[in-house]
């Protein structure tokens, strides 16, 4: 059906019989509802169902996956109040199982898997109430204009006569489809907007909730895989005689390698082979992993090591970058400065680190193969299945559970791969478990970056002129040749800066590593908002201003980010006087059209211990779903961001990762953990996500914080390495 054609009758239901006496609403939206996580227009024609069984239960089938960010609860929020359904009433079934005859990429990231779905999802529930009121009207034999849908059920005020939507399936699934059934008018939501629970906690407390590590098949077998150390490197040999000694195993399979989704670059790596011992048990297939003994071919990157990468970044840095963004003449004005400020900022790799460790269960068959995983990517998913298993994509089916963290990790699909290609060797279903030590020696980190910065200062104490020049390896390689050497994802943050400084110039030089590089919730704010607003609060020292005051003049172009960093600072107290030895720090960020500012309250007590007491974070992300899952995003990505930016490092040393669990790469503890407060601006702007913003300022606010009270600025990060 074409994406620019109407609903038909034959589209919009099954019968009865085939779909066990319930209405199933298909809806499709032509072009110009679509958009893109990058705000541009591009035409498809997504579609889902809702099912409204006979005892008014309405089952929401989404394409989003639940990774413990609240997705599905604001999802099925937009259906219910729109479709004016018993909010008791309502399910989430299971995803799509064949991606590739999905309407749409299924994907779940970038903070788009609400606010890209709300005008699809109320158009789809408007569309089933505009039936089912027809529906109750008809039974009546009364004007529909007469009826109103409430609660789940239709009412007839005149005759105070009332339906329940059960009720009304059978004779609303032979009714003509409305094309264009009306929206409700947003003052009448009853649930967008309020706080809801989450559907799934329950589940997830009494431990009725399948994650991907709680998949059991019959005939199962569960994999370890010893993988190549270094980068680059291949498998000489391996000796399995003491490993078949140890109860449980099976066999022991190499791999030549699963393929990374699409990665490339100049030095040519994109498989990572290893050795994989399969057992009965995790436990068995562990203990026989430590009896093995493999001698690997490490390849050209065993001279791989942090140092190593820092000065070739710095070297990097004063030769040739391509231009990112160009106002004015920054170069002119910094040489006619009377006031200038130069600095260096430099941010680490990063890994993912979810609590739940990468996992996944395949069935490979002659002629189907099963997946089941904890994956953000579906499509790719189901595309490294079939490739690895040698069948059509159709053949795959990707069953989808609930995931124990993601943060991008689960984007990749180099899990999906091991596992498919371990079922289709032994000929069973393999679940493959990872452990703390593979999952940080072998992920797909966050950049390292290496910038230098400079400003002139004018004689009011305003910036007059900025460069900033950002130094990393690039991240979106892995997926096409950069255009011209730029890499957006290097640039969030940095290229965008909202201030209105007359000359200001951005550019960017991409230096090819040897290191596998991947999406890191928040991206490029993670690096670049520390960057740029510890930087602004360098030049507001430099010109003897307040540093709230300072961003607040130059906003006035930019109303959004106005009233979201004056809302944090009102809220914060800004300018009130602190216990001794505290100090307040400020930071501002967008991603895409929301904004979102943080203050933290920070103490330093002796040897350079750092003590976050409180975080205030305000964000403007337009029209809200779910105001507990708003919360608690927001109070998450900052606990996230903090951790990150006070221990977050990966390093190498002879080609090797040097981290490898909790004691060397911490997370942040809950004695740790600041009060966060979170609040809202009320706005009915464009709406955006909310999983990324509140990850941005937090690492700036809180170096901010830390110059306030000591007078020490912090440019390089983790913040514990540089203050102990």
């Amino acid at each position: 059906m074409s994406a620019r054609a109407g609903i038909t009758r034959r589209t919009f239901f099954r019968s009865a019989g085939e779909i066990g006496g319930a209405l199933v609403i298909a809806f499709y939206l032509p072009p110009e509802h679509a958009h893109a996580a990058s705000q541009t227009q591009a035409p498809f024609a997504p579609n889902a169902w809702l099912r409204v069984a006979r005892d008014g239960t309405v089952t929401l089938t989404l394409d989003k996956s639940e990774l413990g960010q609240g997705t599905h609860t604001a999802l099925a929020m937009i259906v219910a109040d729109e479709l004016e359904a018993d909010w008791s009433k309502i399910s989430v079934g299971p995803m799509p199982e064949n991606p590739s005859a999905w309407s749409r990429e299924m994907l779940t990231g970038g903070s788009t898997g609400v606010y890209l779905a709300f005008d699809i999802l109320r158009k789809a529930a408007a569309t089933a109430r505009a039936v089912l009121t027809a529906a109750a009207a008809a039974q009546w034999g009364v004007d529909p204009t007469t009826c109103r849908a409430e609660s789940g059920a239709v009412v007839h005020p005149p005759s105070r006569r009332r339906s329940l939507y059960g009720a009304l399936v059978e004779r609303a699934a032979t009714l003509p489809v409305p094309t264009d059934a009306p929206l409700k008018d947003p003052r009448d939501f009853r649930l967008i907007g309020t706080r809801v629970k989450r559907l799934e906690a329950p589940a997830k407390v009494d431990g009725g909730a399948v994650f991907g590590l709680d998949v059991a098949v019959p005939g199962m077998l569960v994999a370890s895989v010893e993988r190549c150390p270094v980068v680059g490197g291949s498998l000489a040999r391996f000796h399995a005689e003491r490993t078949m000694a140890v109860s449980g195993v099976h066999q022991v399979v190499p791999l030549d390698g699963v393929p990374w989704q699409g990665t490339r670059g100049a030095w040519g790596v994109g498989r990572v082979p290893g050795v994989a011992v399969v057992a009965d048990s995790t436990w068995q297939a562990i203990q026989g992993r430590n009896a093995l003994e493999v001698e690997w071919d490490l390849g050209p990157n065993t001279s791989l090591d942090s140092d190593g990468i820092r000065a070739e970044l710095v070297r990097r840095s004063t030769g040739a970058a391509v231009q990112a963004r160009a106002v004015g003449d920054a170069s002119a004005a910094l040489a006619a400065a009377t006031r200038r400020v130069d600095a260096e900022y430099e941010t680490p790799f990063l890994c993912h680190m979810p609590m739940e460790p990468m996992n996944c269960t395949a069935h490979v068959r002659a002629d189907e193969c099963e997946v089941w995983a904890p994956t953000q990517n579906q499509t790719r998913a189901q595309q490294v299945a079939a490739e690895t298993a040698g069948l059509p994509v159709e053949k795959v089916r990707v069953h989808t559970t609930y995931s124990g963290g993601a943060f991008g990790r689960r984007l990749e699909s180099d899990f999906v791969s091991e596992a498919v290609a371990l079922s289709k060797a032994v000929g069973a279903p393999v679940k493959v478990v990872w452990t703390r030590e593979d999952d940080v020696r072998h992920d797909f980190y966050r950049p390292a970056s290496y910038n230098r910065l400079s400003a002139a200062v004018g004689s009011d104490g305003r910036p007059v002129a900025w460069t900033h020049r950002v130094v990393a390896p690039p991240l979106d390689v892995k997926f096409a040749p950069l255009r011209g050497g730029m890499d957006d994802s290097l640039l969030t943050g940095a290229r965008d800066l909202p201030y209105a400084i007359p000359n200001l110039l951005v550019d960017l030089v991409a230096v090819d590593l040897p290191v596998p590089l991947g999406y890191l919730r928040s991206v490029g704010l993670t690096h670049n908002t520390f960057v740029v607003e510890s930087f602004f609060d360098e030049v507001a020292a430099a010109g003897g201003q307040d540093p709230f005051e300072l961003r607040r003049s130059l906003l006035a172009a930019k109303p959004r980010h106005l009233r979201t960093l004056e809302l944090a600072a009102t809220r914060a107290g800004w300018g009130t006087p602190l216990p001794p030895g505290r100090g307040r720090g400020i930071a501002l960020c967008a991603w895409g059209p929301t904004t979102c500012a943080e203050v933290a309250e920070v103490s330093v007590a002796g040897e350079g211990a750092v003590k976050v007491h409180r975080v205030v974070c305000a964000v403007d992300c337009g029209r809200v779903v779910n105001a507990a899952g708003l919360e608690a995003q927001l109070q998450s990505g900052v606990l996230f961001g903090l951790q990150a930016a006070l221990y977050g490092r990966i390093t190498w040393r002879g080609g090797r990762v040097e981290q490898s669990n909790f004691h060397d790469y911490p997370v942040l503890q809950l004695a740790e953990a600041p009060v966060v407060e979170v609040y809202t601006v009320a706005s009915s702007d464009t709406q955006g996500g909310i999983g990324e913003p509140g990850v941005g300022p937090i690492a700036a606010a809180v170096c901010n914080a830390i110059c306030a009270a000591t007078g020490r600025r912090v440019r390089t990060l983790p913040i514990v390495a540089q203050t102990r």
